[in-house]
């Protein structure tokens, strides 16, 4: 699975800021590849409006 953060964090909520660097995702245009896992899949919900998700 393909993570880009898209959006800036700039204005983000300090939980959003705080998961994004979690997944690696600091700048936007920032891609990460990771397996698919509860665990991801949670964070990725959190800042769902900042990233584009990829299969």
């Amino acid at each position: 699975m393909k993570i880009t953060l898209v959006k800036s964090l700039i204005g983000a909520q300090p939980k959003q800021k705080a998961t994004a660097l979690s997944l690696g995702l600091k700048r936007p245009g920032n891609s990460i590849t990771i397996d698919e896992s509860p665990s991801v899949m949670g964070k990725v919900a959190v800042i769902s409006h900042l990233v584009k998700v990829e299969k």
